[in-house]
C-alpha cells in the first residue's frame, strides 16, 4: 500500500514511544532505550524542536580539534626561485632538499587527515545534538569534495565547519558559501577559472548537482555561469576575489541578463522553481526513504510529499528548520510504509550502534578503517556526486563487515586480531534499566523494540525468545551480550 502522501501533522496524542524511536533513528543516529523514552516524554512538538532547533542543547564540552593551518602552505618565493635555478643548473641536492620538505608536509597532512576522520566519527557518536551532525553529513555528500584531491586537511576541516555552522540554517547560505569555499574551489579547479580561459567545472556542478539537477539548464547557461565565477580563487587558506581575472562583461543565464558575479549567479539559481524541489528531494532521501534521485522514477505519493516540502522551502526562503519540522511531524513520516524500511549508511550503522547500545569508545582509527571498508570513507566521497546511498551500501562483502563491526563495538573483538574473553569491557545491563521484570521474553521484547523497532513481528523474535529462554543462567550480562550479537546480525538491524 502506498504511504500516506500528506505533509499534515499527526495528532500529538498519536506520538507513541514507537514514533519517538523512529524519529530519533532518522533525525539522529538512534539512541538507547533511555534516550528514546526521554524524547517521547517531550511530546511531538517538544521532541521535534529539540532535535531540529538543536542550538538550545549544550554541547557539554564536546572535544574540538585544532589542526595546524600552515602544514600545507604555498612554497615561499625563495624556495620557488631556488627550485627553478637548481633544475636549470642540474643541482640535484637542492631539488631533493625542497622536495623532501614538501614530502614531510604531505606526510604530516595525512596524519592530520586521519585525526580529522576519527574526530568527526567520535563526535557523531558522542554529540548531544545528533541532528547537527546528520545534517553536516548530508551537506558533506551533497557538496562533495575529497581530501585525496585537495590534499589539505585544514581546508577540509574548514569546509566541514561551514556545513555545521549552516546545517539547519538556510540552504541559500550553504549555496552562497560553497562558491567561496577554498576546498571546493580547489577541488573543481575554479582557481584556474579566469576571463581569458574560463573553467566550467564549478558552474556545471553548481547547476547539476548542487541546485537544479539535470534538464533545467543548457550548455550555454553553464558557459555563462562559468564567466560569473571567474576570479573566484584561493589565497592560502582563504577565499580571494581576483578582480583582474574576473570577466566584467554582461552574461545571459536562464533567460535573464546582467553584469553578474558568482554570488549573483547563486541567487539566480535559487530563484528557479526547480531548485526548491531539488533540495527537498535531497532532504527526503536523507531522512525518509531510499527513492531514486531521478524525479521521473519517484513514486507519486512521495512526489506529492516532496513537492509540499519544496513549497515550505520556498515560503521560508530556503530556511531548513521549518521544512524539517513539517517533515518530522507529518503523517507521511510516521506511515508504516516508511518506518523500518531505510537502509542504514555505514555511518548510521556505526554511530547508531554505539549510541543505542552505549558501548565503550573503541579505537577511532580502527572504526574509520571500518567505514572505509564499508564504503563510506569520511572526507573521501567517491566523486563530486557524493555517495549514492540506499541499496549501494549492501552487498555480500559489506554485509559481513557490517555484522563484524557491530561485534567489535559490543565486545572489542577485532576479527583480524587476537582477543580473549577477559578483555570484554562492555556492561549491557544498563539497557534493561526501567524494565520491571527482566525475564527472558520481556528482555527480548525490550531490546528488539529499542534496536529493531516495535514494528518487528513476534515471528521474527521467536528465535531470540528461544535463545534466551534456553540459557540456564537466565538474564545475565553474558546472555544479554549474546542476545545483542544475535539482534545486530539480523537483516532488520540493517534498516531504520
Amino acid at each position: 500500500m502506498p504511504p500516506n502522501p500528506s505533509l499534515s501533522p499527526i495528532a500529538s496524542r498519536d506520538f507513541s514511544p514507537a514514533f519517538a524511536w523512529h524519529l530519533l533513528s532518522r533525525a539522529g543516529f538512534g539512541g538507547s532505550p533511555a534516550a528514546v523514552a526521554q524524547l517521547h516524554g517531550l511530546g511531538l512538538d517538544g521532541a521535534v524542536r529539540r532535535l531540529v532547533r538543536y542550538q538550545q542543547v549544550d554541547l557539554g564540552g564536546l572535544a574540538e580539534l585544532d589542526l595546524d593551518p600552515d602544514v600545507i602552505a604555498p612554497r615561499s618565493q625563495e624556495d620557488r626561485q631556488a627550485l627553478v635555478r637548481a633544475r636549470r643548473e642540474g643541482d640535484g641536492d637542492t631539488v631533493d632538499r625542497i622536495t623532501r620538505k614538501t614530502n614531510v608536509a604531505r606526510a604530516e597532512d595525512r596524519r592530520m587527515h586521519l585525526s580529522l576522520q576519527t574526530w568527526w566519527l567520535e563526535r557523531m557518536i558522542q554529540t548531544p545534538r545528533p541532528m547537527e551532525e546528520k545534517l553536516t553529513l548530508l551537506w558533506h555528500s551533497h557538496f562533495a569534495t575529497r581530501h585525496r584531491d585537495i590534499r589539505d586537511s585544514f581546508l577540509m576541516q574548514q569546509q566541514n565547519a561551514m556545513f555545521r555552522a549552516n546545517a539547519n540554517g538556510s540552504f541559500a547560505d550553504l549555496a552562497a558559501g560553497i562558491v567561496r569555499d577554498p576546498a571546493m574551489i580547489r577541488f573543481l579547479n575554479n582557481d584556474r577559472n579566469n576571463a581569458r580561459r574560463p573553467n566550467e567545472n564549478l558552474a556545471r556542478e553548481l547547476m547539476e548537482l548542487f541546485t537544479l539537477g539535470e534538464g533545467h539548464y543548457t550548455e550555454a547557461d553553464i558557459r555563462e555561469g562559468a564567466r560569473t565565477l571567474t576570479g573566484y580563487t584561493v589565497n592560502d587558506n582563504d577565499f580571494a576575489f581576483n578582480q583582474r581575472a574576473h570577466d566584467q562583461g554582461r552574461k545571459a543565464i536562464l533567460n535573464e541578463e546582467g553584469w553578474w558575479d558568482g554570488d549573483d549567479f547563486v541567487q539566480l539559481l535559487l530563484r528557479q522553481q526547480a531548485c526548491a524541489r531539488f533540495v527537498a528531494l535531497k532532504l527526503y532521501r536523507h531522512f525518509v526513504a531510499d527513492v531514486s534521485d531521478d524525479w521521473d522514477l519517484v513514486p507519486g505519493p512521495q512526489r506529492r510529499v516532496i513537492d509540499a516540502l519544496a513549497g515550505v522551502l520556498r515560503d521560508e526562503d530556503y530556511a531548513l528548520a521549518p521544512a524539517l519540522e513539517h517533515l518530522f511531524k507529518s503523517r507521511h513520516f510516521y506511515d508504516t510504509e516508511i518506518i523500518g524500511r531505510k537502509i542504514k549508511s555505514p555511518v548510521q550503522l556505526m554511530a547508531g550502534t554505539a549510541r543505542a547500545l552505549d558501548t565503550p569508545m573503541r579505537d577511532g582509527r580502527g572504526l574509520t578503517r571500518g567505514l572505509r571498508a564499508m564504503g563510506q570513507d569520511l572526507f573521501e566521497p567517491p566523486s563530486v556526486a557524493g555517495w549514492d546511498g540506499g541499496r549501494s551500501w549492501i552487498n555480500t562483502s559489506t554485509l559481513l563487515l557490517r555484522q563484524n563491526i557491530c561485534t567489535y563495538l559490543i565486545t572489542g573483538k577485532d576479527p583480524s586480531g587476537q582477543w580473549r574473553r577477559s578483555q570484554m569491557d562492555y556492561e549491557p545491563m544498563a539497557l534493561l534499566a526501567g524494565l520491571d521484570n527482566p525475564a527472558p521474553r520481556q528482555t527480548v521484547d525490550h531490546l528488539c523494540d529499542s534496536l529493531l523497532g516495535p514494528h518487528v513481528s513476534a515471528d521474527r523474535r521467536a528465535s531470540l525468545y528461544q535463545f534466551l529462554e534456553s540459557r540456564t543462567t537466565g538474564v545475565t550480562p553474558d546472555t544479554v551480550t549474546g542476545l545483542l550479537l544475535l539482534i545486530t546480525a539480523m537483516p532488520e538491524y540493517q534498516l531504520c
